[in-house]
């Protein structure tokens, strides 16, 4: 009960922190705090009350925070009941952090390394400490982590050479560090996979949306949750 409570409460807040990131791009932690905790209002309660256009966006803007609520306590749910109890805090951080992610993405096209890089550090202490997925014991779990980290920043950069021609915007720098933190958590035997699916995922999203290009972010992001619950289980 208390995992679902954590992950509404992160899930409600997603759209807020990604809005002030959209504002603001913050070069440190204790900025990013400091202005989430206390954001500029140029715009009066009053006139705020008054503007309708206002009202209309304050509504969408909380049934869409409700909406990722719902989703990151479901996630999280479904976590609890067949993962670790030691290894559960560790992957709420990391299905917490991708979701924030996934948001600043979608509406910045940016995945900033504010967050990625913590991700990546994050998922080293993950296998050192825990790392049940990555190996029954700590030093086969660090390796194996390590591994994933490279293998995730160096294969994109590969397939980049290839595609530089014809797509030189293939890879993102941010797409980039983002699968270098995921192979962090998930290892060197699962990053190739979540690279073939999270292209597929893209590519079917683009054909659905007629749109030949778009956030790369997000296919990550549920591609690094489908293999994760497949490890899992």
């Amino acid at each position: 009960m208390l995992y679902i409570f954590i992950g509404f409460a992160f899930g409600f807040a997603i759209p807020y922190l990604a809005r002030r990131f959209a504002k603001f791009m913050p070069a440190t932690f204790a900025y990013a705090i400091y202005r989430i905790l206390k954001p500029n209002k140029n715009v009066s309660k009053q006139k705020r009350k008054q503007n309708l256009t206002y009202k209309k966006l304050c509504l969408r803007y909380f049934m869409r925070s409700l909406g990722w609520g719902i989703v990151t306590s479901s996630v999280i749910f479904l976590l609890s009941l067949t993962a670790a109890a030691s290894e559960t805090p560790w992957l709420i951080f990391l299905i917490i952090t991708l979701f924030i992610l996934m948001e600043i993405d979608k509406r910045m096209f940016l995945l900033p390394d504010i967050l990625t890089v913590p991700l990546l550090i994050v998922g080293f202490l993950y296998a050192a400490f825990s790392g049940y997925i990555l190996g029954f014991d700590a030093a086969s779990s660090t390796l194996n982590s390590a591994l994933g980290a490279f293998a995730g920043y160096f294969i994109p950069v590969l397939a980049s050479l290839f595609l530089i021609k014809k797509y030189p915007d293939a890879f993102g720098g941010g797409d980039i560090k983002l699968l270098a933190a995921v192979g962090a958590w998930l290892g060197l035997t699962n990053i190739p996979y979540i690279i073939l699916l999270s292209c597929l995922i893209f590519a079917v999203t683009c054909f659905i949306n007629k749109q030949k290009i778009g956030a790369f972010g997000p296919s990550i992001v549920i591609a690094t949750l489908i293999i994760l619950f497949l490890n899992i289980y």
